[in-house]
């Protein structure tokens, strides 16, 4: 119990609430509408191996602080968000990077932090103050991995 508390309140301090800056200025997209992102320009090609390690990695990405997902390894994986499982059967590669980016542009309403944008919200962790989450490179990994989640 205390643990989940603990998460929950690492997402707030990271992002409620950041819908006012999002790259759809705090308007949630229609029901059932899915925006793509282009790759970002980074340096290196995509490493999946790389963006798995990320998402395990709960003090690099925090993922499982708030999502499920096929990491046997892990302990503890969030329920507060969909499981990561089949992520790659259900959204396109750009679907993924654009909720990665700022998945306020979807749903205005959400606590997943956005990991590439720096503008907006509040009480936002020092360590995160006009700097993304993750780097380009590091939010192509991700994605890229997230793909390889077909079942």
């Amino acid at each position: 119990m205390r643990r989940g508390a603990r998460a929950f309140g690492l997402v707030a301090m990271l992002v409620l609430p950041a819908a006012a800056q999002g790259p759809v200025a705090g308007k949630a997209m229609e029901h059932g509408a899915a925006p793509e992102a282009a790759p970002l320009a980074t340096s290196r090609p995509a490493d999946p191996a790389n963006g798995r390690k990320i998402v395990v990695e709960r003090r690099r990405g925090f993922c499982l602080l708030c999502h499920s997902g096929p990491f046997p390894e892990e302990r503890f994986h969030g329920d507060l968000a969909p499981g990561l499982a089949g992520t790659g059967s259900r959204w396109t590669e750009g679907q993924l990077r654009a909720r990665l980016i700022d998945s306020t542009a979807i749903n205005a309403e959400t606590i997943m932090p956005p990991y590439f944008r720096t503008g907006g919200g509040n009480r936002i962790g020092p360590a995160f103050v006009g700097k993304p989450i993750l780097t380009a490179e590091e939010i192509e990994d991700v994605t890229a991995f997230l793909t390889t989640l077909r079942d």
